[in-house]
């Protein structure tokens, strides 16, 4: 499997700059394959120490703060060679808060090292006592659809949608397929061990196994490494995510994880399901403006899975129901179709999403895309009419340079709005950045 986050480990390790490596991630996203695949461009290789699983080389970290002398005895402990040319891969590092530390011993005292870390949990110690400013952050999400077609070899497809140069409506030849293939994706999300399974047997029913086991893992993660008067209010958050996205109005209700909840007594537990990379949380902006975050109302946001896949199968959306036409992209009140735009969102734009309400208006997500502030409706179907956005942009006419639609609609690009299909969603900032470039002429969908 590619993925395109090797070539920020390829900058990370060019870097004349490069402090030890944190790679952040929920867990099965595929942080551990990764890092090994990237030590084996090391002329020396890769050591891995899972302090997990090998429990007994952090006593090396409780004894001694000497970087040389730890690396010595993990050399020596381990039977491995360990040199400057060789990629030292500190695996579920959270498990021992002394290597954690450490790292920022290793940037002062042996910069010439290589030092790469991986964890699913890390998010929980980086609110705690974490060495930030002593080290580089990546942050790995579950594998993108476009990820997704070269897994499944269709690298035409990645190709054909990398060459397009203008915006003008995609062919049908390609057009189809591709929203085929969007189908396929929504089914098995991006984990990639769901992906392995899809790609190699085209099974929905191993599938659904791959990622029931993925959904038991993080719930077994609740009560192992949550605050214990917690873990409830961590399992009812996490139970009620479906119907928190099957409304109309996708705010996060505290009433709907249960009757009578309030902010203050479960806030805790979200903030873990957050820093656990298992959700995300979008805020809600009262008007745009830069930067995005000065605008934020933290009272009012939605929250979505960390997978489109894993979201479906923790609805127990059967994936019967999506050999009918488009219905996949529909059902669930297009629950699925704006946890699949966030998880693009997220991954193409250094600001996070916000989005944008005025009774009875919603705009979805605005995106902060270098200066401009820009309007994005993600639409399950072929309806386009999209009021809330054209209220938004009437509303906000002079602060909105474009307005993006997401739908199943062919690409084009009309006056002032940007028609792109949910396919194309991996494109979205290279094609905005082709809208402005031509204006608000635009090109009329054929």
């Amino acid at each position: 499997m590619k993925r395109l986050i090797m070539d920020d480990l390829i900058a990370w390790k060019n870097s004349k700059r490069r402090k030890p490596l944190v790679l952040r991630g929920a867990r099965q996203v595929g942080k551990t394959w990764l890092l090994e695949e990237f030590g084996k461009s090391f002329p020396d290789g890769y050591v891995r120490f899972n302090f997990d699983k090998e429990p007994e080389y952090s006593q090396f970290f409780k004894s001694t703060k000497d970087v040389h002398r730890i690396l010595q005895n993990l050399a020596m402990a381990s039977g491995q060679k360990i040199t400057t040319d060789t990629l030292i891969l500190f695996d579920e590092i959270q498990a021992c808060e002394e290597a954690l530390n450490c790292l920022k011993y290793f940037r002062e005292d042996a910069p010439e090292y290589y030092i790469a870390s991986a964890g699913s949990l890390l998010g929980l110690q980086m609110s705690g006592g974490f060495p930030v400013g002593q080290v580089d952050f990546l942050e790995m999400g579950p594998m993108t659809f476009t990820e997704f077609l070269l897994a499944d070899g269709a690298e035409n497809y990645v190709e054909y949608l990398a060459s397009l140069d203008g915006i003008s409506a995609i062919p049908d030849a390609f057009f189809t397929p591709l929203t085929e293939k969007l189908k396929h994706y929504f089914i098995t999300g991006g984990m990639p061990e769901a992906v392995k399974v899809w790609t190699e047997d085209n099974d929905p029913r191993e599938v659904d196994r791959v990622l029931s086991d993925i959904i038991t893992a993080y719930e077994s993660d609740f009560g192992k490494h949550a605050p214990v008067e917690d873990v409830p209010k961590i399992r009812y958050i996490w139970q009620s995510l479906p119907s928190q996205l099957a409304k109309e109005n996708k705010k996060f209700l505290y009433s709907v994880v249960k009757p009578g909840a309030r902010a203050r007594e479960y806030e805790n537990a979200l903030n873990w399901l957050k820093d656990a990379d298992i959700v995300s949380k979008v805020s809600r902006i009262t008007r745009p403006g830069l930067p995005l975050s000065a605008y934020g109302d933290l009272s009012a946001f939605k929250i979505y899975a960390v997978d489109v896949g894993i979201l479906r199968r923790l609805s127990h959306l059967p994936t019967t129901a999506f050999v009918e036409n488009n219905r996949l992209f529909t059902e669930f009140k297009g629950a699925l179709t704006e946890n699949y735009v966030h998880q693009s969102l997220i991954r193409q734009f250094e600001v996070p999403p916000r989005y944008w309400t005025e009774a009875p208006h919603e705009v979805d997500f605005i995106i902060q895309r270098e200066t401009d502030v820009i309007p994005i409706e993600a639409k399950a179907g072929e309806n386009v009419k999209a009021t809330s956005v054209k209220r938004y942009a009437k509303t906000y006419e002079s602060q909105t340079p474009i307005i993006v639609r997401l739908s199943l609609r062919n690409l084009s690009h009309d006056g002032i709005i940007l028609n792109v299909p949910l396919f194309m969603v991996d494109q979205l900032d290279r094609l905005i950045g082709m809208a402005l470039s031509i204006g608000n002429g635009g090109t009329h969908e054929r």
